[in-house]
C-alpha cells in the first residue's frame, strides 16, 4: 500500500488535521503520496474559512520517517533525481503557502524530510519520545531543499552538527535548541496542541492570515524592507471591519 493523506475537520470545519498515513513504512513519503500531500494543503489553502491545519503522522511511531528509501534506492538519473527532490519541496511550499498557521504535531520519528516538512510548519511541539535527524550523507546524498530553513531556526553550528554529522537528537535537545516549541508527554501531545489552536481561534481571522502572510516575507527581506513591509500590512488591516470590532471589544472589556 503506497499510503494515503487522512484529512479530517473540527471547530465546525475551522480547524483540519492532515495526517500521513503510511505507518507500515514509518509514514515515509513516496511520488503518489507526496502528491497527495501537496494536492490536500492546496484544497485547504483555498478554504477561506479555514483557521489553522494541525499536520501529523498516523500511529505513534513517526511523523514522517523521510522520503521512501526504496524509491530514491531506483532513482536512474539526474533528471529523476531532480524530480523526485521537487515532489519533497512541493509538499513543503504547500505548507508554507497555505495562509493559514500549521503545526506540526510530531508524535515520534521525524528524518529527512520529514523534518524539512516540519521545519515549513509555522509551529512545532513534539512527543517526548520523538527523535529528529538529517541523515542523508549516510547514504550518498545532501540534504536539501527546506533543510535550508534549519539556520533560522538552530543556527549554523547546530544545523551543521545534523547535516553534516547526521546526529540524532531527542525532544529535549530538539526544545533546547529551539527546533520545537514546545515538548509534551505522549498522553498529553493532543491536549497540548489542543491549547495552541484555542489561541489561535481566539485571535482575528483575517490577522493571523496577514501575520503569516508577513512572517513569509520577512524570511526574504533586509530587515529595512521588512519593516517597510509591516507598515503597509497593518494600513491594509482596515480594509477589513476586524480591527474596529476587535480592539471596540477589548476597549469595552476594559471599562468594565
Amino acid at each position: 500500500m503506497a499510503g494515503r493523506i487522512d484529512v479530517q475537520r473540527s471547530h465546525q470545519g475551522r480547524v483540519a488535521r492532515v495526517a500521513v498515513d503510511h505507518d507500515a513504512k514509518l509514514n515515509t513519503l513516496n511520488p503518489a503520496l507526496m502528491r497527495d500531500f501537496a494536492a490536500a494543503f492546496a484544497a485547504l489553502s483555498a478554504d477561506d474559512g479555514l483557521r489553522a491545519v494541525v499536520l501529523t503522522g498516523a500511529g505513534p511511531r513517526a511523523f514522517i520517517g523521510g522520503a521512501d528509501i526504496g524509491v530514491m534506492a531506483g532513482i536512474a538519473d539526474e533528471a529523476g533525481a531532480e524530480a523526485f527532490i521537487r515532489l519533497v519541496h512541493g509538499c513543503c511550499r504547500a505548507v508554507r503557502d497555505c495562509p493559514v498557521p500549521v503545526i506540526a504535531r510530531v508524535n515520534g520519528w521525524c528524518l529527512g524530510a520529514g523534518l524539512e516538512v516540519a521545519a515549513a510548519c509555522d509551529l512545532r511541539i513534539a512527543s517526548e519520545t520523538a527523535k529528529f535527524g538529517m541523515p542523508e550523507v549516510r547514504v550518498g546524498i545532501p540534504s536539501v531543499v527546506e533543510a535550508a530553513l534549519l539556520p533560522g531556526l538552530i543556527g549554523w553550528g547546530r544545523t551543521r552538527r545534523l547535516l553534516l554529522l547526521a546526529e540524532t537528537i531527542d525532544a529535549a535537545e530538539a526544545l533546547d535548541w529551539g527546533l520545537v516549541e514546545r515538548v509534551a508527554l505522549p498522553a498529553a501531545l493532543d491536549a497540548a496542541v489542543e491549547e495552541w489552536v484555542a489561541l489561535l481561534l481566539e485571535a482575528g481571522p483575517a490577522a493571523i492570515r496577514a501575520q503569516k502572510a508577513l512572517i513569509r516575507r520577512w524570511e526574504d527581506l533586509p530587515v529595512g524592507a521588512a519593516i517597510a513591509a509591516g507598515i503597509g500590512a497593518f494600513a491594509e488591516s482596515w480594509r477589513t471591519e476586524e480591527p474596529a470590532r476587535m480592539l471596540g471589544a477589548f476597549a469595552a472589556r476594559r471599562k468594565r
